[in-house]
């Protein structure tokens, strides 16, 4: 087993795939990080408020050559990192690592969604000038908010998405968008900077309020985010419940490619 001790050597192990670079978070304090011939692993701790081993590798051959490459180097890491990780890697990869350590809980299957460039946005009217805390804006359009709209995105997120791994408060959930109405000013849909790394921008904390739906707010406020988390990071990406189809087609329009993956983690 080789110890990876820098984002350089992380990088050049994985072949800078988005989602080992993420988990590495720019090898901040309590991040750890393995290679064992054509596998890595990344031990990230609260990332996306799970301790996360990320792994890569060749998933397709059979489950004893997986075995042989990356089941070594996963009892390495959760041996080194503590039972509180939960491996995470491309779907196929996951099951066959699963199907080899029986110690490890059945596969749950989600998306991990990334780009390096947005699609062109569709043609949107946006209504007048409206004078609101975070100063003007227009009606419809997305813009930063400011940290006192906190108790608004908790209180949104807690009726349109209560499972949201992003809330207001947690530490590296760095700043919140949203939409207002143009009349109210009631705060309508959110998205989150949250658990970015240096070269990977997190999109997390999406909601839109119900009765807000089918307007492409969501749309509007996570094109907003995506094009601020590029802009400084160069690439953007964010996790989605495969379930979740209507996201998922927003995302893809946006400019978002799927990859699926799965997570597992220790048996109790």
């Amino acid at each position: 087993m080789r110890e990876l001790v820098s984002e350089a050597e992380v990088v050049a192990a994985s072949g800078d795939d988005d989602l080992v670079v993420w988990a590495a978070q720019g090898m901040r304090p309590g991040v750890r990080a393995w290679a064992y011939g054509d596998a890595v692993a990344v031990a990230s701790p609260a990332a996306s408020r799970r301790d996360r081993l990320v792994v890569r590798g060749t998933a397709g051959g059979t489950t004893g050559d997986t075995a042989a490459r990356l089941v070594p180097l996963v009892r390495h890491a959760l041996a080194e990192a503590g039972p509180s990780y939960r491996p995470l890697g491309d779907a196929a990869l996951i099951e066959q690592v699963v199907a080899a350590v029986p110690e490890l809980e059945p596969a749950v299957g989600f998306s991990w969604m990334g780009t390096e460039k947005l699609a062109p946005p569709r043609q949107e009217a946006t209504g007048p000038e409206v004078i609101g805390a975070e100063g003007a804006y227009r009606e419809g359009t997305a813009s930063w908010l400011a940290d006192s709209a906190a108790p608004e995105v908790a209180a949104l997120l807690a009726a349109a998405n209560p499972g949201s791994y992003a809330v207001p408060g947690l530490p590296r959930v760095r700043r919140w968008a949203g939409v207002r109405d143009g009349g109210s000013g009631a705060l309508l849909a959110v998205a989150a900077d949250a658990w970015s790394a240096p070269t990977v921008g997190l999109l997390a904390g999406v909601a839109t309020a119900a009765p807000a739906r089918g307007r492409g707010l969501g749309e509007r406020v996570c094109r907003f985010v995506a094009s601020a988390l590029l802009a400084e990071h160069g690439r953007a990406a964010l996790m989605v419940d495969d379930w979740n189809r209507a996201a998922v087609v927003v995302y893809e329009r946006l400019g978002f490619a799927r990859r699926r993956v799965a997570a597992t983690g220790l048996r109790a």
